[in-house]
């Protein structure tokens, strides 16, 4: 989470509660029909305003199109270091943005093995159906622990930690009233999680190695389908509406100085109004907001085969 724009403070929370209902992710390594529409890619020119860093990503987010957010999200000639890096297993970035980032090979190998969703219910009868009491407390639990990682990671600015203990709380308080022990809720969100999976055509059995060989376009353009179902099933069959919050968010100038300016951010989040402070910062006459420059770069740093030099992300 931190100053990740709204996608990493909406997303870290909600995807934390979905492995844990995908149990087999952690020791791997609409329903089933639906159609989720992915922007086509067109040319979409950078933002000219410092405030419209945040709204044209915004406007990517809302319309499932990855690749077109990483190509506004950075400067061109970074873009273009970072489809080599994706190549040469240096970099994942903007994947790097996700939450539990390292997780997404192992939750797509589970969703696509065969009978993955018969697989995954039968776990969740097991170890969920009914047990709101003990899925409560690891709400809480979990609430508790990433607040507290944060707070004491010297990493995190005081802006940074501020809009994460908003984000967890609200989304804490979305997630002790969500339905997880409802099995037919369940079984919905496996069929059409499984269904996604196998339709990104993502070769997971490679590993991180699968992204690298498609390169970091069509890697993107593949999981923006996916990523659009989970967030649909989250909406759906837990009322987690995140395209609401990125349709109601709005972006303020606070400051600016030359090539540098400080947007206010505030959205509802499960409820709750969430107000924080970002960076921007104007590069080759375009602003791009400064933590996603910064991460990109510092993704290219890592050696071949890492995971990319981005800041941790909570548990």
């Amino acid at each position: 989470m931190t100053q990740r724009f709204v996608g990493r403070p909406l997303l870290a929370f909600a995807a934390a509660l979905c492995l844990a209902l995908l149990p087999g992710c952690e020791r791997s390594g609409g329903d089933a029909g639906q159609a989720i529409g992915v922007a086509k890619s067109t040319r979409i020119e950078a933002a000219t305003r410092p405030v419209d860093a945040a709204y044209l990503l915004r406007d990517r987010l809302l319309a499932h199109d990855g690749a077109g957010f990483a190509r506004l999200a950075v400067p061109a000639n970074l873009h273009a270091r970072l489809a080599i890096g994706w190549q040469d297993g240096r970099s994942r970035w903007p994947l790097d943005e996700l939450p539990l980032d390292a997780k997404l090979p192992g939750m797509l190998a589970t969703l696509q093995a065969p009978g993955a969703d018969k697989a995954l219910m039968k776990t969740f009868r097991q170890q969920f159906a009914g047990a709101d009491r003990d899925i409560d407390q690891a709400i809480r639990t979990l609430a508790v622990f990433g607040g507290e990682y944060v707070q004491n990671d010297g990493d995190y600015t005081p802006e940074e930690r501020a809009h994460i203990a908003q984000a967890i709380a609200a989304l804490s308080g979305w997630g002790l009233r969500a339905p997880f022990a409802d099995k037919a809720r369940a079984q919905r969100f496996f069929t059409a999680l499984t269904a996604a999976a196998r339709r990104s055509g993502i070769d997971v059995k490679a590993g991180p190695a699968g992204f690298s060989a498609l390169g970091m376009e069509s890697s993107l353009k593949r999981l923006s389908p996916f990523l659009a179902t989970l967030l649909a099933q989250l909406r759906q069959q837990y009322g987690l509406d995140i395209d609401a919050s990125l349709r109601a968010l709005k972006v303020t100038l606070l400051q600016q100085t030359g090539d540098a300016a400080r947007l206010r951010l505030q959205y509802p989040l499960a409820g709750r109004e969430i107000d924080a402070e970002v960076p921007a910062v104007r590069i080759d006459g375009h602003w791009y907001l400064a933590d996603f420059v910064q991460r990109a770069e510092a993704s290219l740093a890592a050696s071949p085969g890492g995971t990319g030099g981005g800041k941790p992300a909570p548990p």
